[in-house]
């Protein structure tokens, strides 16, 4: 796949601009956004992040083209679990809602940068190293257990992550409780301070780290391609913030996406071990050659993780609708 720096520049042009436009046309003035506005505004971006997958299709092929889907498909599943982060966050500091866009969109432009930084390391280290898939593999399996391990317990993880991260934060800044609009800093008796609007967004851009070390091998193991891993990441974020209004209220009934996502996520690093033992280069792995397995094919892979987010999405509104309905008797 040949993508020259023209292209690469039109596109990350054409993000921004859609960033640009998002801040002006919706978050430059703080207001509550209603639910008709969110659904249409989500459906628009994800519309144009499937316009692109066609495009990309036309321009470099099916086979291509399956690895964006694939890639973009994953990356929108672990955004949506980000956003019950993000949902913790916003309540722990006691954000008004009419406030939360603009951290959010902050947060997601943040998150962008990161994974691009994070894309650029990772391409470089596989073009340099075959091995890096196994650990690619063996992170994602890792992540996976850890998933179900923390499940139910989400809020307690993410609080005392944050209390730690905040309480460093505020012995080197001095900060306040109060809000000032949709401030980040302002001023109390002539001296600048930080608002709990700045804390909210220094907890998120903490956590995208976090999500960046899941998403970037995830999609590393579907595509090689770093400008299908990239636009995939991009126009995942794209949207995020008025999902985040769309669906805060369905998250809580998502009780078995976890539990989904670390199937997701050990399928994929399973994915990404074979295709190291097939590149295989380690000179203690089968005498440094190249090992004899089977690969999945991006189309197998695309059919699993659709497969597993259904399954998982039906299954939960099942269990929260019987045990709503159970409570009422």
């Amino acid at each position: 796949m040949h993508v020259s720096p023209l292209v690469w520049i039109v596109t990350c042009l054409v993000i921004l601009g859609l960033f640009v436009f998002d801040f002006f046309a919706h978050v430059r003035t703080p207001h509550a956004p209603t639910f008709r506005e969110s659904a249409f505004w989500s459906a628009v971006y994800i519309g144009i992040a499937l316009l692109f997958g066609l495009v990309v299709v036309w321009a470099w092929g099916s086979g291509h083209g399956g690895e964006y889907f694939a890639g973009y498909v994953t990356e929108k599943a672990l955004s949506v679990d980000n956003l019950f982060v993000f949902v913790i966050i916003m309540s722990s500091f006691a954000i008004p809602r009419e406030y939360q866009q603009k951290v959010l969109l902050i947060g997601i432009v943040m998150a962008l940068v990161m994974r691009g930084i994070f894309i650029a390391v990772g391409a470089a280290a596989i073009n340099a190293y075959s091995w890096v898939f196994y650990l690619f593999g063996f992170f994602l399996v890792y992540t996976a257990i850890k998933l179900v391990k923390d499940h139910g317990h989400e809020a307690e993880v993410e609080q005392e992550r944050e209390s730690r991260i905040i309480g460093l934060v505020k012995k080197v800044l001095p900060t306040t409780e109060e809000f000032d609009g949709d401030k980040l800093i302002t001023r109390i008796d002539g001296k600048k301070v930080v608002t709990p609007l700045l804390l909210a967004l220094v907890a998120i851009g903490f956590t995208d780290v976090l999500f960046a070390l899941d998403s970037i091998p995830a999609i590393y193991g579907l595509t090689s391609e770093a400008y299908i891993v990239f636009t995939a990441n991009a126009f995942a974020l794209m949207g995020l913030r008025q999902l985040y209004f769309l669906i805060g209220g369905l998250l809580e009934r998502l009780v078995y996406l976890s539990y989904g996502l670390s199937i997701i996520l050990a399928f994929i690093g399973l994915k990404l071990v074979l295709h190291a033992l097939h590149e295989n280069t380690l000179p203690f792995v089968n005498g440094g050659e190249h090992v004899s397995v089977p690969e999945i094919s991006t189309g197998l892979s695309l059919l699993v993780i659709l497969g597993v987010l259904v399954v998982t999405t039906v299954a939960s509104l099942i269990k929260t609708r019987g045990d709503r309905a159970a409570s009422l008797h």
